[in-house]
């Protein structure tokens, strides 16, 4: 029997509405596992050179690269997506956690590569969850709610290292995570297995499961639905423009005041954390009435303006302000990305290696911003910022010309049953 005839009452989605809620506060912290914080732990406690540093942050980003459109082929496929995310959860901790007690570089190297090959799990398994429990109807809503939570979690969580940091040393972090850590795996468990439709999580519609005809394979989905390509490369574009930026923005404040350029760029992400919040939550609200591709688009324009706004000033508080935008472009990106990727694969099955393989292009994009920043900061920061935002409206300008409206799939007619991506794409695309 499909998941689909199981009953759902209204309290059970509630329910499982609250421990996603959790879920997404708890995880804010542990699917990135140290993060920005490594670098700091290695460089203080370790005393490791930035060459050796490097290299290891580049293994990890490597790792996570390969592994995420696996990863959601694995979504896909699983019906037991809870046990994927506390096991991809137990590896991030673990992984983290050995970091004193094996501080070789090949130790370090080998962890932080399982470690982000194990965290690339989170988004595509918390969307497929969300999509669920919830359907295509309310998925916005929910995605908009699920990022708002998200961005108020790395708020709190960047606040609490900061502050604990301050007093007591960098390696207050791995209790932090610890801490953290332990507290999403609560959430996850208490998000009731039964209220999660385990079609509906891959992208198919209401049809039962066994009346499904054969589907087309993961690789013809992925190369034969145009719109998805489309994209993916304004996907890569975005953050090819957008991942060198705040680091960027680090080195003119530490060269203006090496004190006090550590301190200004943790307020520089918490408080882009705090604007994310309300622009995810607009997301959810508004985006199936005014359009998604209408929202992506604004994400990608406001990183022009930002380029741009930077080359105005020196000043420490200017760039800082500046940087708020950050807020407003990730926090409409993070929110509306999973939803047009279920618009283009709604009723194919294959939504979460759809968005594995689109993570993939987003974290190529932002492997090779800051490459791109190195070789153009040499004519000065200035350059860098032109540059990156330049970057920025060509995938405005794609997007704009070949990207259609998503929303009408989702709002409009279903899908005949059984229908491929290429099916779709074409529907997409008129």
């Amino acid at each position: 029997m499909s998941s689909r005839n199981r009953d759902q009452g209204p309290d059970q989605a509630r329910r499982a509405g609250r421990a996603l809620d959790a879920a997404n506060f708890f995880l804010a912290d542990v699917r990135d596992g140290l993060g920005p914080y490594l670098a700091v732990y290695l460089l203080t406690e370790q005393r490791w050179d930035e060459a050796r540093i490097g290299l290891v942050m580049s293994i990890a980003t490597i790792a996570g690269i390969v592994a995420q459109t696996p990863a959601g082929a694995l979504v896909d496929a699983t019906r037991s997506k809870r046990l994927v995310m506390v096991i991809a959860a137990i590896m991030v901790t673990i992984a983290s956690l050995s970091l004193p007690l094996f501080p070789g570089f090949m130790p370090v190297a080998i962890s932080q590569g399982i470690a982000q090959a194990a965290a690339v799990v989170f988004p595509p398994a918390i969307a497929a969850v969300s999509l669920g429990i919830f359907g295509h109807a309310a998925f916005t809503r929910r995605i908009g709610r699920n990022e708002t939570f998200n961005h108020a979690g790395n708020a709190v969580a960047a606040g609490l290292a900061g502050l604990s940091a301050y007093w007591f040393g960098p390696t207050v972090v791995f209790y932090l995570l610890g801490a953290m850590a332990i507290a999403s795996l609560v959430s996850i468990l208490a998000i009731p297995a039964r209220a999660i439709d385990d079609d509906l999580a891959r992208g198919l519609d209401d049809a039962d499961a066994d009346e499904q005809p054969e589907r087309a394979s993961a690789l013809s989905v992925l190369l034969t639905c145009r719109p998805l390509l489309v994209f993916a490369i304004c996907v890569l574009l975005f953050h090819l423009s957008n991942a060198a930026m705040l680091p960027l923005v680090g080195q003119k404040l530490a060269l203006q005041d090496k004190n006090m350029g550590t301190s200004l760029m943790s307020a520089c992400i918490v408080a882009a954390q705090l604007v994310m919040v309300p622009f995810a939550t607009l997301v959810g609200a508004k985006a199936d009435r005014w359009g998604h591709k209408r929202f992506f688009l604004a994400a990608l324009l406001i990183l022009p303006l930002r380029g741009a706004l930077y080359t105005l000033s020196d000043n420490p508080f200017w760039l800082v302000g500046v940087q708020l935008l950050d807020g407003v472009g990730a926090g409409i990106f993070g929110a509306i990305f999973p939803v047009i990727v279920a618009d283009l694969m709604r009723n194919t099955g294959r939504f979460n290696i759809a968005q594995g393989a689109v993570i993939t292009a987003q974290s190529i994009g932002a492997a090779l911003s800051t490459t791109l920043a190195g070789f153009v900061v040499g004519a000065g920061y200035s350059a860098a910022f032109i540059t990156l935002g330049a970057v920025a409206a060509i995938g405005a300008a794609v997007c704009f010309v070949a990207l259609p409206e998503t929303r009408q799939i989702a709002d409009g007619d279903p899908l005949p049953r059984g229908k491929t991506a290429t099916a779709a794409s074409a529907i997409a695309a008129e």
